[in-house]
């Protein structure tokens, strides 16, 4: 197998020539940390690469190898973490310049799983600035650039990792979710991204600040490597505020799980945003006429989402106010959204009515088992496109362009991000699927029985395909 391809390999498949010896983990490394050299510098996908300790670990693990019989699933395996992320002695900057020298003596709850589980780290990942935006273009920062188009965003805010992913940086990529945070970018990218149902992942040590929306979640090149992944991101730690049992059996088990007739919903409208854009009605149209073909019962229908669009706002905006940023050092929109944040009062009166609202989306899954949508409303946008427009102006578009993806972070349901096709600017195209809480197994074997219909690994950006 040549380099190129190895690269590409899918992470379990990765798993499997390390414990046949016919790779071994500091090869593996040592390949992604030349092709970081060599394409960082075009995609901004990296803001720290920890080649040292990654070479370091890989050796260790190199070693472990010949004396350990049992090893876990993704052993050896070369992962990327997002800057939002804490990593013991490495930068956490949020994608702020002001937190440069940011270094913390602790790794999150999900970082210590990932160690656990033997993956190797290779560094840290670009993030919009606090996570607030579907772009990633931080002041004091590099623009991330997406591999299949130079010219165009990766989304955000985990657009680094779906960069340094897509082009072949990283094995796997651990993003998070907010508000379409995993899902924007594996879009943007052509890449798998699952959101997992609310209290899946642990947010330790830290609680989570905003009302629950967010969540850690696995970014991969198949279904498979993004169920294996968050079987490794999955558990319980002490303390959690909200916490759901481990699978039984796992999520990279359902990957292979048949399934009997879904009722599946679909819509290519997020009433009161809009409508998709041709690009990304095809995307939908395309999945439910081959679910359509497996002998799923289909129905055009889409929760109201009228009522949850004003408390989701101030929930976002509350959790720029907790970052404790000052005003001046922040970029213009999350300026816009610090000045707008409410009182206490305000807040939870807020996240009071996005939970009414959320348990009537929720009961929308009584009668139905999975629902297909846009996972954004439109195509990527070229990196800078709103660069020149008012904070007001911004922040509008942000919200129409990710209006299919807030609301699965309202309710803590799960959803995942899946490509389909490509757009005329040879962008991917993808839909999501939103599953009943807690039903990532579902999803999982419905994307997989998507994917073996519409096989998508043998396609890599142009940029990387002779390296």
């Amino acid at each position: 197998m040549n380099k190129n391809d190895l690269a590409f390999t899918p992470a379990v498949e990765l798993a499997q020539l390390i414990r046949r010896g016919e790779v071994s983990p500091l090869e593996l490394v040592e390949l992604y940390l030349e092709r970081i050299e060599e394409f960082n510098p075009q995609l901004g996908s990296y803001w720290t690469v920890t080649a040292e300790q990654a070479i370091a670990d890989a050796k260790v693990k190199t070693e472990t190898l010949a004396t350990s019989a049992e090893l876990p699933p993704l052993f050896g395996v070369p992962i990327s973490i997002k800057d939002l992320n804490a990593v013991a002695g490495i930068p956490c900057t949020y994608g702020n310049p002001a937190l440069l020298q940011n270094i913390p003596n602790y790794d999150d709850g999900v970082v210590t799983l990932i160690k656990q589980a033997g993956l190797i780290i290779l560094g840290k990942t670009a993030t919009s600035e606090l996570g607030s935006f579907p772009y990633t273009e931080p002041t004091g920062f590099p623009p991330a650039r997406n591999p299949w188009n130079l010219a165009y965003t990766p989304g955000g805010s985990s657009g680094g990792a779906a960069a340094a992913l897509a082009a072949g940086l990283c094995a796997v990529s651990q993003g998070s979710d907010g508000g379409g945070s995993v899902r924007g970018p594996a879009a943007c990218c052509g890449l798998v991204g699952i959101k997992p149902s609310r209290g899946r992942v642990t947010h330790a040590p830290a609680g989570n600040s905003v009302a629950g929306i967010a969540t850690n979640g696995p970014i991969a090149r198949t279904v498979a490597d993004a169920a294996a992944l968050l079987d490794v991101m999955s558990g319980y730690v002490t303390g959690d505020p909200y916490w759901l049992p481990n699978p039984e059996p796992s999520f990279l088990a359902a990957t292979t799980e048949k399934l009997g007739n879904l009722r599946v919903a679909f819509s290519t409208n997020i009433p009161p945003l809009g409508e998709a854009d041709a690009n990304c009605q095809q995307g939908v149209l395309k999945t439910v006429k081959l679910l359509a073909e497996f002998g799923h019962t289909i129905e055009e229908k889409c929760p109201d989402l009228t009522d949850l669009v004003e408390p989701f706002k101030v929930v976002w905006q509350g959790g720029v106010a907790a970052a404790k940023i000052p005003m001046e050092a922040l970029q213009p929109v999350n300026q816009l959204l610090l000045s707008r944040s409410s009182s206490v009062g305000e807040y939870l009166r807020a996240v009071s009515q996005m939970q009414m609202v959320a348990r009537r989306i929720v009961a929308f899954f009584d009668t139905v088992d999975v629902l297909v949508l846009p996972v954004y409303l439109h195509s990527p946008i070229r990196v800078g496109e709103w660069a020149n427009l008012s904070p007001e102006e911004t922040f509008q578009k942000i919200v129409t362009w990710v209006a299919p993806c807030p609301f699965a972070n309202a309710t803590g349901q799960p959803a995942i991000a899946l490509p389909v096709g490509f757009d005329s600017h040879g962008l991917p195209i993808s839909v999501q699927l939103i599953g009943k809480p807690a039903a990532e197994a579902t999803l999982i074997s419905l994307a997989a029985q998507l994917e073996a219909a519409n096989p998508w690994i043998q396609h890599r950006p142009a940029l990387v395909k002779s390296a």
